[in-house]
């Protein structure tokens, strides 16, 4: 089985009202389910705001730390799920779940095999 990460695109802004909160809360809650009784959750996690980041950057023999996000943008990842999937198809389908859970625009990509990755 290969692992997938599904990266959520949140859009800039404050959240959502409490009502719209609390139904994508237990949808996502439902899916975290769903994919656990699948044996398909590997690991999943929200993420603070941009704001809170801190960029770590290579420049000639130093690195250089900056605060704030690596590059500014209307939307950011706000979350991910990485999940199990016996191929592209099968993950594209919890990425489909998980648009609808979220209503937000989600991203499937592959990890790289350790066999691709030394290649």
């Amino acid at each position: 089985m290969k692992q997938y990460l599904l990266s959520i695109y949140q859009p800039e802004g404050g959240t959502p009202p409490p009502d719209v909160l609390e139904k994508v809360m237990r949808d996502v809650d439902a899916l975290n389910q769903e994919l656990k009784a699948a044996g398909a959750w590997v690991f999943a996690g929200g993420l603070h705001p941009p704001s809170t980041a801190t960029v770590v950057r290579p420049q000639d023999s130093e690195l250089l730390m900056t605060d704030g996000p690596f590059a500014e943008g209307k939307e950011h990842i706000g979350g991910f799920l990485i999940v199990t999937a016996p191929d592209l198809d099968a993950a594209l389908d919890w990425g489909r779940k998980a648009a609808r859970a979220t209503t937000l625009p989600i991203e499937v990509r592959p990890f790289q095999d350790r066999d691709e990755a030394k290649a």
